[in-house]
């Protein structure tokens, strides 16, 4: 495949390949997640975070932080094509660096810090 990847679909193709390379078990928690690529983060959101840019982003209440029984709105893992094209070189890196974004961020929805996801993806 080209790179940078022709069109959004291309883009979101490998966010799909992603989301499908995470473990069997994580699925039954993630079904009421919105997963969703957009161009760029909200400049409200890089505001309230305090960021300049962002790759990815989890928008929700973590697993480790629910009521029982508590509704809530969808959580939504948000990845910004934009930002990863930028920092990638290549397919593969593009490849493997929306593959971190998407294992990151889902470290987040079931409750893990910065410090516990570095851990897990062995930065």
């Amino acid at each position: 495949m080209a790179y940078p990847p022709r069109g959004r679909r291309a883009f979101e193709k490998l966010v799909d390949e992603a989301v499908d390379s995470l473990p069997d078990r994580f699925f039954a928690y993630l079904e009421n997640v919105v997963i969703a690529v957009e161009d760029r983060p909200d400049p409200e959101l890089l505001e309230d975070l305090g960021a300049e840019d962002l790759l990815g982003v989890y928008l929700g209440v973590p697993l480790t932080e629910r009521q029982a029984g508590g509704a809530s709105m969808p959580d939504q893992i948000l990845l910004f094509r934009k930002p990863l094209l930028e920092v990638c070189g290549s397919f593969e890196e593009l490849r493997t660096q929306i593959r971190i974004t998407v294992v990151h961020e889902v470290g987040h929805f079931f409750g893990l810090n910065e410090e516990e996801i570095v851990a897990i993806l062995g930065e």
